[in-house]
């Protein structure tokens, strides 16, 4: 008798979903249904645009043409405003090596002190720089020192991170072999970590200085000297010409760092550097190479920069120790937290902010995908087209924010359209850059591949690249929110919407008990944002 054997069980094809990924999934559909409502809601649309195109015209013929104060005026004030950023990215940099040490797994001395390290770095950046220069000009008042403070502190947020996970991913031969020979602590920290880590350092710094540069724009509406003090003089008068005569000087200096550091940071990280020429026979110390001189060459001039720096930031031991004498007295203002009745109030702009928030990081999406993906050069249609492209993106970063959102202010009206506009348009500085790198670092394997087969470039791209660069792309997304939650607080300073009109309005008449209020309840969904979007890129992990 015959026996019909079952034919054997087939192998799932896919995957059996995971709960924390379902959870994931339906989290980030939830956080793209808000940001439609909340487009749909704040009334951004074709319409919005085109009621606004008078005001547009308008506002041009008043800002035509530009008036530029005399030239050795405006290089006054842009000395100046490079000094206070040049010092406070400095600052930033030498309190972060320690946070970072701190704060590394594989260097933290213990579990306490890593998490508390962590803590603080998740405090400085929760807490706006706007906030740390309201309360730095009560204690110090005009001058570059509140300026270096405040963005100084704020700035430990993002290098002390960044730090922290460059140490982490080093290489731990150099530092067991130091271990091994009898070395401490320190010397492994100086010898076998530090040496390693110190490009990747200096290139988030020179980052940093990128993104300073902008935010001195913001400070300048609360008495930070510097250009961004003149351009918010030049706005509280309606005097438009020289407002953005001013901006655009910012715009253009903004460009210049981004490149110069850009080029230093790839030559940094290794992307264009030469070959170093070994030292042969018994010599002890290198040869003057090239190499060698340009290197000497730049320490020298960074060095000189910084010096030059500190002498034109106009900082004052004296008016520090004056400032730390009434440090007492002037957080006894901040605290406690006061509503003054406008409790409902803040909530209800705490909630447009969070708005302008998600609608804005929809808005820069979209705008970004097209534009990072034609400026990917395996994605571009020609070397020609994806320089283009990288053109725009660094214009766009070129521009602060704040200044974004006084001309859609005057376009589209006070609200919250002008500051979700904003923000939409400048996320696209930091998006559509993530996004074309996304791109260029997914396997080309894939894409010969599939050219082999006959695809076209578009199949090619819809089959092979955006798959495989989509876990990317919702990491930069929710990376973007939460940064767009922070700039939406800022921008109600200029009347763009949201809480940050009442966080102002509040520092004018010295109710600093509603200042301390909308910090913290700015810094909760702060904070919740941060670990929503901290999870979700777990899961897709």
């Amino acid at each position: 008798m015959t026996t019909l054997e079952a034919p054997p069980a087939r192998g799932r094809t896919l995957a059996r979903p995971r709960p924390g990924g379902t959870a994931a999934t339906l989290v980030a559909l939830a956080l793209l249904g808000a940001a439609v409502w909340s487009l749909i809601d704040l009334r951004i649309n074709v319409a919005t645009l085109v009621d606004g195109t008078a005001n547009a015209v308008d506002f041009v013929s008043r800002a035509l043409p530009l008036d530029f104060p005399p030239i050795g005026e405006l290089l006054a004030l842009s000395g100046q405003t490079l000094a206070i950023v040049v010092c406070a990215t400095l600052l930033a940099s030498l309190l972060s090596v320690p946070v970072a040490v701190f704060a590394a797994r594989n260097t933290s001395p213990a579990a306490p002190a890593r998490s508390g390290a962590r803590a603080l770095i998740v405090l400085a950046r929760a807490v706006p720089d706007v906030v740390l220069a309201i309360l730095f000009f009560r204690m110090f008042g005009f001058g570059g020192l509140t300026g270096v403070l405040a963005m100084g502190l704020h700035s430990v947020g993002m290098i002390g991170k960044l730090y922290a996970d460059a140490i982490e991913q080093i290489d731990e031969g150099p530092r067991t072999a130091i271990r091994a020979a009898g070395g401490g602590r320190l010397q492994q920290l100086v010898s076998g970590v530090l040496p390693q880590v110190l490009p990747s350092f200096v290139a988030t710094s020179l980052h940093r200085l990128d993104i300073n540069l902008r935010v001195s724009v913001v400070l300048g509406f609360v008495g930070v000297a510097g250009l961004g003090q003149a351009i918010a003089d030049s706005l509280r008068t309606l005097d438009y010409q020289r407002g953005i005569a001013l901006a655009a000087v910012v715009f253009v200096l903004c460009v210049l760092v981004e490149i110069l550091s850009g080029t230093i940071r790839r030559t940094l990280l290794g992307v264009r550097t030469r070959r170093r020429a070994r030292p042969t026979g018994a010599r002890i110390s290198p040869p003057w190479t090239l190499d060698r001189v340009l290197h000497t060459g730049g320490l020298v001039v960074a060095a000189l920069v910084v010096v030059a720096s500190i002498g034109g930031a106009g900082l004052s031991w004296e008016q520090w120790w004056r400032g730390m004498a009434d440090l007492g007295g002037v957080l006894a203002q901040f605290w406690p937290p006061e509503t003054g009745g406008l409790l409902p109030t803040l909530l209800e702009e705490l909630v447009v902010t969070v708005q302008i928030a998600l609608a804005a990081t929809l808005l820069g999406g979209l705008l970004s995908l097209p534009i990072g993906a034609l400026a990917a050069d395996n994605v571009a249609p020609s070397p020609a087209v994806a320089k283009f492209f990288r053109g725009v993106v660094l214009a766009v970063r070129g521009v602060p924010e704040l200044v974004l959102a006084i001309v859609f202010v005057v376009i589209t009206g006070l609200g919250g359209v002008a500051g979700a506009l904003a923000l939409g348009v400048g996320s696209v500085g930091l998006l559509g850059k993530l996004v074309a790198d996304s791109l260029e670092e997914v396997d080309r394997g894939k894409e010969q591949a599939l050219r082999a087969t006959g695809a076209s470039r578009v199949q090619v791209f819809f089959a092979a690249t955006v798959p495989q660069a989509a876990p990317a792309f919702a990491a930069h997304l929710l990376y973007q929110l939460d940064t767009n939650l922070r700039s939406a607080t800022l921008l109600g300073l200029v009347g763009a919407g949201g809480i940050g009109y009442y966080l102002l309005n509040a520092s004018r008449v010295l109710e600093f008990g509603v200042v301390t209020t909308v910090v913290l309840l700015t810094f909760a969904v702060v904070l919740l944002v941060e670990l929503l979007a901290v999870w979700i890129r777990k899961v897709l992990a």
